[in-house]
């Protein structure tokens, strides 16, 4: 009898540890799809050629800004303990995920879009966490900020609170969901003199690039079928968002991330377009 009770014990601590790893696994497999998709991390904390992102130093610090309010570059994400996150908590990546604000209490630069992420799901949330584990470290020291204003990180609209995976359910808060982690209105959205007004001047457009590529400038994304994509069909839209071709056939300029939405799936695509069909117009 006891040597039966201990089989069905050793049985059911074997089944709980394979769950286990495959719950693990699962979760790698989510991050890499946010990572090195949704989320367009590499855009910024990858190091970047003449021919784009240069892998083999992949996430190990990558753009650099000097702007007004701060001049800075995207810091080392790896697993280098040194240079990198190697030596944060899971907790201390959630806190600069959700709040902006890093282990040591400052702030990151507002270019961190942790505003957005404020929304993520915790199961998203901690399946970004589990791929960034799996980064090989790469040690490189990027300068370290110069804050020229406080640096705040102020909920996106809609977006204050983490969604629950029962919202997903809905196509258009779905939509709503992969636009806000994916930071679209932050480059949709032009910048006032009090910065970006997403109440009124949402997905209008008109925020500048310069880069290599010359100048881009980011077009309206509203429901207007005038100045905005409404009056693109669904077609275009995830052609745009996925291929970098524009209703006309010309090709879209960087940063736009489309070969980071490239790896999106189709059910996801789908509900971008949803919610894009609501955005109100604006002119």
């Amino acid at each position: 009898m006891v040597r039966f009770v201990t089989v069905l014990l050793a049985a059911a601590l074997a089944t709980a540890a394979q769950a286990q790893t495959n719950n693990k696994a699962e979760l790698v497999k989510r991050g890499d799809y946010l990572v090195n998709g949704l989320l367009t991390c590499g855009n910024c904390h990858t190091p970047k050629g003449p021919t784009g992102d240069i892998k083999d130093k992949a996430f190990s610090g990558g753009l650099s800004w000097d702007e007004p309010p701060f001049k800075v570059t995207a810091p080392n994400i790896t697993q280098d303990r040194e240079t990198g996150i190697g030596a944060w908590s899971d907790a201390d990546i959630k806190k600069l995920m959700r709040t902006g604000i890093k282990p040591n209490g400052t702030p990151a630069a507002m270019i961190m879009p942790s505003s957005f992420y404020q929304v993520m799901t915790e199961r998203d949330l901690d399946a970004v966490v589990a791929y960034l584990r799996t980064l090989k470290p790469i040690k490189n020291t990027v300068p370290a900020p110069v804050y020229k204003v406080p640096q705040v990180h102020p909920p996106f609209p809609g977006g204050e609170k983490p969604f629950t995976e029962a919202m997903m359910g809905d196509k258009v808060k779905k939509g709503f969901y992969i636009v806000t982690i994916a930071h679209c209105m932050e480059c949709h959205t032009p910048m006032g003199p009090r910065g970006r007004d997403f109440v009124n001047d949402l997905g209008k457009g008109g925020f500048e690039f310069p880069g290599p590529w010359g100048k881009s400038v980011s077009r309206n994304i509203t429901s207007s079928k005038t100045k905005g994509i409404g009056a693109w069909s669904d077609a275009e839209i995830k052609r745009a968002i996925t291929q970098g071709v524009s209703k006309d056939g010309s090709k879209l300029k960087p940063p736009m991330g489309y070969h980071y939405y490239a790896t999106m799936t189709a059910d996801d695509v789908d509900a971008v377009v949803a919610y894009l069909r609501t955005v109100p117009a604006k002119e």
